[in-house]
C-alpha cells in the first residue's frame, strides 16, 4: 500500500512529538523520584522532636515511640510516593495522549496546507500527460502565487518548461502545414505539364511511358503532402463532435476501395454492426480508409482483408485483419511512427508513404481512443481501434 507524502509527514511529526513527550515524562519521573525522599526526610526530621535531628536516643519508651513514629512516617512516605508516582505516570500519559492526538491532527492540517501547491503541480502535470495528443494540454499553466520559496520555484520552472514545449509544438505544426501548402503548387503545376506533354499528338510511346512514371511519382508526393497536412490537423484538438456510426463509414469506404482491391486481386470481407461514437466524421473516415488501404497494399497475391465493427463494453470497436508477409512482433510499434514501413522486398503492392498508421494513431488519440496491432501467425496484421461510445441521452 502506497503511503502519501502528507501521511508520512504527519506520522513523522507525531512520532517525534510522542518520543519527545515520553522523554520529558521520563525525566520528570526521575527528578520526582529523587526529590521525594529528601522532602519526606525533612518532614520526618522536623516531626521527631523539638530540637534538631540528632543521633537516636536509648531504646526506652521514648525511643520506642520515636521508632514507631518513624515507621509510620516511612509508611506514609512510601504510600505518598507510590500515589504521587502513579498519579504522575497515569495523568501524564493521559495528557501526553490527548496533547499528542491534537498535535497529530494539527500536523495533518499543516502538512495538507504546505503540500497544496505540490498538488497543483501534480494535477497540472497529470492533465498534460493524460491528454490524448502530446501537445493538447501544453497551454495550461500552474501560475502559483505566494512567497518565493522552493515550491514556487518548482512551479515557475515547470511553467517555463511547458511554455517552451508549447512554442516548440506550435512551431512544428505551423511548419508542417505551411510547407505542405507550399509544396502543393509545384506538384500541381508539374502534373499539368506532364499530362499536356503526354496527350500531344506527336508524343512518342517512350514519352507516354515516361509521363506515366512521372505521374505515379507525382501522385505519391501528393499523397505524402496530404498525409502531412492530415497528420498536423489530427494532432489538434477535436472541437466539433457529432455522432458517427462506424458501420456506415465502413460500408462507404469499402465501396470506394472496391476497384483497387479488385485490381490487386485481394478479397475484401465486411462484417458491420452498429458502432456509434462521437467525433469528426471526415477524420474517422480517414481512419477506416487508411486501415483498409494498409491491408490492401501490404498484402500478398490473392490475399484477403477482413474489416468489422461492433459495440462492446460501451465502446465502438473497429477491427481490420489481413493476410500478408510475416511481421516480427518487435517491429509492430515502429509501424505507428511516421515514414516507417516494412522492407520493400516484403510487400508486393506497397504504394504508401509510410504515414497511414501514424495518421490513424493521431486521429484515434484525438478522439480519446486507442489503437493496437498484433501480428498474425500466418502473416499479416490484426489491428483494433476502440473509441468511446456517446453517453446515453438524459
Amino acid at each position: 500500500m502506497r503511503m502519501s507524502l502528507r501521511t508520512r509527514l504527519t506520522l513523522t511529526y507525531g512520532v517525534l512529538f510522542f518520543v519527545a513527550g515520553l522523554l520529558l515524562l521520563g525525566v520528570t519521573y526521575v527528578l520526582f523520584g529523587q526529590q521525594m525522599p529528601r522532602a519526606n526526610t525533612k518532614i520526618l526530621a522536623t516531626r521527631t522532636g523539638p530540637g534538631p535531628a540528632t543521633s537516636p536516643a536509648p531504646l526506652d519508651d521514648n525511643g520506642r515511640l520515636m521508632a514507631e513514629t518513624r515507621r509510620l512516617f516511612e509508611k506514609e512516605r512510601d504510600e505518598l510516593h507510590d500515589a504521587a508516582t502513579t498519579s504522575l505516570v497515569t495523568q501524564g500519559s493521559i495528557a501526553l495522549l490527548v496533547v499528542g492526538g491534537a498535535a497529530v491532527g494539527f500536523g495533518w492540517l499543516i502538512a495538507g496546507r504546505v503540500l497544496t501547491p505540490l498538488h497543483r503541480v501534480t494535477d497540472t502535470a497529470r492533465r498534460i500527460a493524460g491528454s490524448p495528443a502530446a501537445d493538447r494540454g501544453l497551454h495550461e499553466r500552474i501560475a502559483l502565487r505566494g512567497p518565493h520559496d522552493e515550491v514556487k520555484e518548482l512551479a515557475d520552472t515547470f511553467d517555463t518548461m511547458v511554455e517552451r514545449l508549447d512554442r516548440s509544438f506550435d512551431g512544428q505544426r505551423r511548419f508542417v502545414a505551411n510547407a505542405s501548402h507550399e509544396l502543393r503548387t509545384p506538384l500541381t503545376l508539374g502534373r499539368a505539364l506532364v499530362e499536356v506533354a503526354m496527350h500531344r499528338a506527336s508524343a512518342s510511346p517512350d514519352v507516354r511511358q515516361l509521363g506515366e512514371t512521372l505521374l505515379q511519382i507525382n501522385a505519391r508526393h501528393e499523397r505524402l503532402i496530404t498525409g502531412l497536412l492530415l497528420l498536423a490537423r489530427s494532432e489538434n484538438e477535436i472541437t466539433t463532435r457529432a455522432p458517427v456510426d462506424l458501420a456506415d463509414v465502413v460500408v462507404h469506404v469499402a465501396s470506394q476501395t472496391a476497384q483497387e482491391a479488385k485490381d490487386a486481386g485481394i478479397a475484401v470481407e465486411t462484417d458491420t454492426a452498429e458502432a456509434t461514437t462521437t467525433g469528426d466524421a471526415l477524420l474517422l473516415e480517414r481512419v477506416v480508409q487508411n486501415l483498409l488501404e494498409n491491408g490492401l497494399r501490404h498484402n500478398t497475391e490473392a490475399g484477403w482483408v477482413r474489416i468489422s465493427c461492433r459495440t462492446h463494453d460501451d465502446q465502438a470497436v473497429l477491427e481490420v485483419s489481413n493476410s500478408g508477409p510475416a511481421v516480427p512482433r518487435y517491429e509492430v510499434p515502429a509501424l505507428f511512427e511516421p515514414f516507417r514501413r516494412l522492407d520493400a522486398d516484403r510487400v508486393v503492392t506497397a504504394k504508401g508513404a509510410g504515414l497511414g498508421l501514424s495518421i490513424v494513431q493521431s486521429i484515434v488519440r484525438a478522439h480519446d481512443g486507442t489503437v493496437s496491432a498484433v501480428p498474425r501467425e500466418s502473416g499479416g496484421l490484426h489491428l483494433t481501434v476502440t473509441l468511446p461510445s456517446p453517453p446515453p441521452p438524459t
